[in-house]
């Protein structure tokens, strides 16, 4: 036998099957040898200590280690040259290395350094969750968990890029196929296994990252403006009997309905707080006064700040704890106190307020107490989102933030229940992290730490699509975290209460007609009511040739488009807010329809394009109510009415770097692309949202 511990180099994949004793490497190496039809690497130490059985009846011992360190080497080696692309390996040095110093505490220096060095595409870690099957050579089944601890932290420790594969033998062999094959697409994109097996853990697939590197790399179209939507052109006018006559429509109609209120409340507020981390980086105490800093810098929004200290809800906390940690306060020069107090505002010694979720800031003071947008929510689900007496609320969150979220509620929901007479039960879901997409540097190579490591970044609202798509409702009322009203529910509670009947409204006539062409043939006069009904109630452009087709054309067009989710979106007139606009527009396809837009998928440059976003009469202040079900009270897959095409590109600062990435298609924007939309003007009383520290200095949140 030749003794040579070397591993000869190939462009085949190389895949390592790893673990302990009787977990299915063999069976599993030989299952994908098949499949790929190609060849694999059978255990060298089987046979050649079965022969050592056979001829002296003695076991494996410690001078056995290199012998079959030699021998599975130059096996691996003539194997190699064998293979079709793929190479399976039922064993290899590690796993030879991780026996030697279990079972004799002693692992020779030419073996330990080898299995150090060689190098495989992915180790598939066999888990122990498969039977024990006894043979000759095999140890006793006991202390299998601790042994499997072993291999796999001999994987961690030496730096090996693995995925554990657990189950039976079919859903083993199905998985690794999987894997196997992403793998290979990740190697033909120019990543690295370990990049492969990042990915993974991320449950990000190559496709995925494939695809965000080719949008961010040729861009993506910009959304075609055809005009604006507005009053009696895409946007429905209501009067004030309507709306009160459409909220007591839901009312009649919402007790056989379950209703939630869903509230993205993801990440810190920090862009809130951004003009004082502006200011106490770059203010000179000793060497300045404040009103200098506020003219040398233009810096109109810390001068509003400052004036209305007083009226912030949080003033009394932060003087009171300044009074209590400086006890010459009262001494200091006007200047100081100010700085001091933006100071423990934002210190991560003291409030740190711009680490903390908006959800839990102090937003309105009331005689009693003082009430974060958390409570507001739960007082809301008492007015307008409960059936029954009962409620759900459902926040998505970052997983850091959730205690602080439950540790609010905890403390004031059963007050709230209580006064609203409602139970409400409340539920958390996080942005998933398979749809953070990847981060780029200025010439679109995907951007690392300093350890090599993928950077991901979230994928934006968008993203909150699965979370949505995870819940079960017949009403969902959607509203952002800090669109909050300081003690005027019940005004809001109308517009809310009647866009859930708006909504009501169409989806029983919707699911009246699919149900009609389920039970029956339509007659032509019924086709045409159906028509009727797509252009003047859901803004559906019906195709030109639509009253050419036959009857059956026209009912497989009447079903395709109305069997889709709902969704009735509030808009406020425009008052320069940044955020999205009503608009019809034209995707590749030519279809027009109505969509809320973010300025950033317009193509401004254009003329054209720029007048017809200028022109824009309302706003989308994120206040939706959806239908996610279908006629047969059947969920929809939200996942199928998304346009992917649709996403953003953004550019960030990293670690000091300028870097690129995908966003995905915002959640009542591309997300929302294919859903039947009505848009309703609503008062602006109905749009209240904080932005910014100084938003709480608005009458909306002002007692």
């Amino acid at each position: 036998m030749e003794k040579d511990l070397r591993q000869q180099k190939s462009s085949v994949i190389k895949i390592a099957l790893f673990g302990p004793e009787s977990t299915g490497k063999t069976t599993l190496a030989k299952q994908l040898a098949a499949h790929y039809h190609t060849v694999w690497t059978p255990e060298f130490a089987r046979d050649y200590l079965q022969e050592k059985w056979n001829k002296e009846q003695k076991i494996c011992d410690l001078s056995d280690m290199l012998p079959i360190a030699y021998g599975q080497v130059q096996l691996e080696n003539e194997k190699l040259t064998l293979a079709n692309k793929y190479l399976f390996c039922d064993t290899n040095l590690l796993v030879t290395k991780v026996f030697s110093d279990v079972y004799y505490n002693y692992c020779d220096p030419l073996l330990q350094k080898a299995a150090q060095e060689h190098e495989y595409d992915l180790f598939f870690l066999t888990d122990i969750d498969v039977p024990w099957e006894k043979d000759d050579l095999r140890d006793k089944p006991e202390g299998r968990e601790s042994v499997f601890e072993v291999f796999k932290q001999s994987l961690i420790s030496n730096n090996k890029p693995f995925i554990r594969l657990t189950g039976d033998k079919e859903s083993r062999l199905k998985k690794a196929i999987a894997i196997v094959d992403d793998l290979t697409k990740a190697k033909e994109n120019g990543f690295s296994s370990v990049d492969f097996v990042q990915l993974y853990k991320r449950e990000i697939s190559v496709d995925q990252v494939v695809k965000q590197l080719e949008f961010i790399q040729n861009g993506i179209c910009k959304t075609k403006l055809i005009q604006p939507a507005s009053l009696n052109n895409g946007i429905l006018k209501l009067s004030k009997n309507d709306f009160i006559e459409k909220a007591a429509f839901f009312e009649e109609n919402k007790q056989s309905l379950i209703l939630l209120k869903f509230v993205p409340a993801s990440g810190a507020a920090t862009r809130m707080f951004k003009f004082l981390i502006a200011f106490l980086e770059e203010f000179d105490l000793e060497n300045e006064t404040i009103n200098a800093y506020i003219n040398r810098k233009k810096a109109s929004r810390l001068s509003i700040f400052l004036v209305g200290l007083e009226k912030f809800p949080f003033f009394e906390a932060i003087n009171s704890k300044l009074r209590s940690e400086l006890p010459n306060f009262d001494d200091l020069e006007n200047d100081y106190k100010k700085y001091y107090f933006v100071k423990f505002l934002l210190s991560s010694d003291f409030f740190d307020f711009a680490n903390k979720p908006k959800g839990i800031l102090p937003f309105h003071k009331y005689a009693s107490n003082v009430a974060s947008p958390i409570e507001e929510h739960l007082y809301e689900c008492g007015y307008y989102s409960s059936s029954n007496g009962n409620s759900n609320l459902h926040f998505t969150v970052s997983e850091a933030h959730q205690s602080h979220f439950e540790e609010i509620i905890t403390s004031i929901k059963h007050k709230v229940e209580e006064e609203t007479n409602t139970k409400i039960k409340v539920t958390y879901s996080y942005q998933n992290k398979s749809t953070d997409s990847l981060a780029v540097d200025t010439e679109n190579k995907p951007f690392r730490e300093e350890n090599g490591e993928l950077v991901f970044r979230p994928g934006g609202h968008g993203a909150l699509i699965q979370n949505l798509n995870e819940l079960n409702a017949d009403v969902i009322f959607i509203k952002n975290i800090d669109n909050v009203i300081h003690n005027n529910n019940q005004k809001i509670a109308l517009y809310k209460n009647a866009l859930a009947g708006i909504l009501v409204e169409l989806q029983q006539q919707v699911f009246s007609y699919l149900r009609l062409i389920d039970e029956t043939v339509l007659s032509q006069e019924q086709v045409q009511e159906i028509g009727v009904f797509l252009r003047k109630k859901l803004n559906v452009q019906v195709p030109d040739d639509f009253e050419k087709g036959t009857v059956d054309d026209k009912i497989a067009f009447i079903k395709e488009v109305l069997n889709r989710p709902i969704r009735v979106c509030g808009m406020v007139k425009n008052e320069g807010e940044p955020g999205g606009g009503p608009f019809w527009v034209q995707n590749k396809e030519g279809r027009i329809s109505l969509q809320i837009v973010e300025s950033a998928q317009i193509n401004l440059s254009d003329k054209e394009q720029k007048r017809i976003h200028n022109a824009a009469t309302h706003f989308n202040p994120v206040d939706l109510v959806c239908g996610i079900k279908n006629y047969k009270n059947e969920k929809f897959n939200l996942a199928q009415f998304v346009d992917h095409n649709s996403g953003f590109i953004v550019d960030k600062i990293c670690m000091g770097q300028n870097i690129k990435a995908y966003e995905l298609p915002g959640l009542w924007n591309g997300a929302m692309d294919n859903w039947l939309t009505v848009f309703v003007e609503v008062p602006l009383l109905t749009f209240n949202p904080v932005k910014t520290v100084n938003d709480l200095l608005k009458p909306a949140h002002q007692s």
